[in-house]
């Protein structure tokens, strides 16, 4: 692998992922990674331009935002990119009407949306709402429709909480897809959509930005097929100590560290779309990252 200061060469702007890599979630608000506050500070200090991309759709990006700045973080709603808004925007654009099968704490999102009559169906991280009934409500929403409409917020397989790994949104996406013979439109990573909204409200190119997170499919694969470079961090979902393709659950724990070296690329986390995902590098944290960034980055 290149030398640092290749890999890094020519960064202008830095996309942060948020849980995993800012935080980890949990009932009580979550916590902050240790060292990312003070990170955080330093990236917007430097010369560096600085979005911050996440597929949390829980909640609404002012509650998001609230919380992250309890916390310490300098951060504000106009720097994050995140998908319910972009698909508020969508449903409008195109006169849909929406099933919502989404957490009560970003319905706000969707309050000047009308929902009768439904000529599709939104689904996000809804939690404790996916229950048989709701998700069998979905169902025949989208079967009684001539032309049925799933609209994803992301598709991440499962995120990291203080209590522990969750199940995502994409399980659930998934189930309806293959129930209802259709495919989803997905807003959010690893859209591609998804990063170049970012991008353009960064007012940098694809080749001159980087994307920092813990998930290698929805962050790194995801930027990488923008044209960006990318970082995953072994914090959030990478420190569970889940390592998929690995034959035996006394492989997966014995190498997190030759896997996060691109060491054993058979073992790398993947999906259908993504059958090897490798990052332009690999760093223990974002307080790290940012290191490199600005010792590399910043000439």
């Amino acid at each position: 692998m290149a030398a640092w200061g290749e890999r890094l060469a020519g960064v202008r702007g830095v996309l942060l992922d948020i849980s995993g890599v800012l935080y980890d979630g949990g009932e009580d608000g979550g916590t902050p990674i240790p060292g990312s506050v003070e990170a955080v500070a330093r990236l917007k200090r430097s010369q560096l331009k600085v979005r911050f991309c996440t597929n949390d759709s829980q909640k609404s990006r002012r509650e998001l935002v609230g919380l992250l700045q309890r916390q310490g973080f300098d951060i504000s709603e106009g720097e994050v990119t995140s998908p319910a808004p972009a698909t508020s925007l969508i449903l409008k654009e195109r006169g849909l009407r929406p099933h919502l099968l989404i957490h009560d704490g970003v319905r706000s999102e969707f309050d000047q949306i009308d929902t009768s009559n439904p000529n599709c169906v939104v689904i996000a991280d809804a939690g404790e709402g996916f229950s048989y009934q709701n998700m069998n409500k979905a169902f025949r929403v989208l079967m009684d429709l001539e032309k049925p409409v799933l609209i994803s917020l992301g598709k991440g397989r499962y995120y990291k909480e203080t209590s522990g790994l969750m199940l995502d949104v994409g399980a659930y996406m998934k189930a309806l897809e293959y129930a209802c013979g259709i495919e989803a439109e997905v807003v959010g990573k690893p859209s591609p959509e998804y990063f170049q909204s970012a991008l353009k409200e960064m007012g940098v190119e694809a080749h001159e930005a980087i994307m920092i997170g813990d998930d290698i499919v929805g962050d790194v694969g995801g930027a990488q097929r923008c044209g960006m470079r990318a970082l995953q961090v072994r914090t959030g979902k990478f420190s569970s100590g889940v390592f998929h393709g690995a034959e035996r659950a006394d492989e997966a724990s014995a190498l997190p560290h030759a896997w996060a070296f691109g060491l054993v690329p058979s073992l790398l986390p993947s999906d259908e779309q993504h059958p090897e995902v490798k990052a332009d590098g690999y760093v223990d944290n974002l307080a790290e990252a940012v290191d490199l960034l600005l010792q590399h980055a910043i000439k």
